[in-house]
């Protein structure tokens, strides 16, 4: 199917996506050799630790056979921002082929197996102030899940609840996860139009932008934090994409 403005949608829908695949590794690289120093470990969630050459070289001849990360040593250079260490160009394709592919299988499996709630919960979002409402509900949300497992935690008959509690929260916030996902696809989709495809595909380019946004450098984890806060909140405020949706009304009967 051709368009009259130029690039057939399908042309566009995979330049976007190669394009936004693209920045998320040089985006994952400069995270990797900027390494923000005030967030300590949590620097490396999301893109990975660096190349580290293992002391067994050192001790042992011919080790070099087992280590995993031989292919990756080979393409290296120094961080020209600060003194990090070798890093690889491979480091950002590794990130995005791990923690990237993870979001996106997410993404499609929840909208796969749930459709019709993540319909509806998209719809709530995009919505008249659906994204502040989501936000508002999100941290409302996760301040309750921590009272919970803060009250939980001095409790010895239901200290074993507390994984129970985590994997519920989890499990709901990789759903709103999804849903803003396919939400920024079809924000895209909309806002530029790219013309129409199936919705996988825009959930498969949302949940790239998704990853752009958790690798900026120092920005990353405060966007992931935030797109989960508001996923959190959006399948909260819908019960989980039903029908009837959330309201105080249910209390009065």
């Amino acid at each position: 199917m051709s368009d009259s403005r130029g690039l057939a949608p399908r042309w566009r829908w995979a330049i976007v996506i190669v394009a936004l695949a693209i920045i998320g590794v040089l985006l994952a690289l400069a995270d990797i050799a900027l390494n923000a120093p005030w967030l300590g470990p949590l620097s490396d969630v999301v893109v990975g630790s660096p190349v580290a050459v293992s002391p067994l070289r050192e001790r042992l001849p011919d080790s070099d056979r087992f280590e995993r990360s031989k292919t990756i040593q080979t393409f290296t250079f120094v961080s020209p921002f600060r003194p990090r260490g070798p890093i690889s160009p491979l480091q950002g394709l590794r990130a995005l082929l791990s923690n990237g592919a993870a979001l996106i299988l997410i993404a499609l499996a929840v909208l796969v197996v749930f459709p019709h709630q993540a319909r509806r919960a998209v719809q709530r979002l995009e919505g008249p102030r659906g994204l502040v409402i989501a936000l508002a509900a999100g941290v409302a949300t996760a301040l309750l899940v921590l009272a919970a497992l803060l009250l939980l935690r001095f409790t010895l008959i239901f200290l074993v609840l507390i994984p129970v509690v985590l994997a519920i929260a989890v499990a709901v916030a990789l759903f709103g996860v999804a849903c803003v996902a396919l939400a920024m696809g079809r924000l895209l989709q909309n806002r530029f139009g790219f013309g129409e495809v199936h919705p996988l595909v825009a959930s498969l380019v949302g949940a790239l932008i998704v990853f752009d946004l958790a690798v900026i450098p120092y920005a990353g984890l405060v966007a992931l934090a935030a797109v989960a806060i508001a996923g959190l909140g959006i399948a909260t405020i819908t019960r989980f994409g039903s029908s009837a949706g959330w309201t105080f009304r249910d209390l009065n009967w």
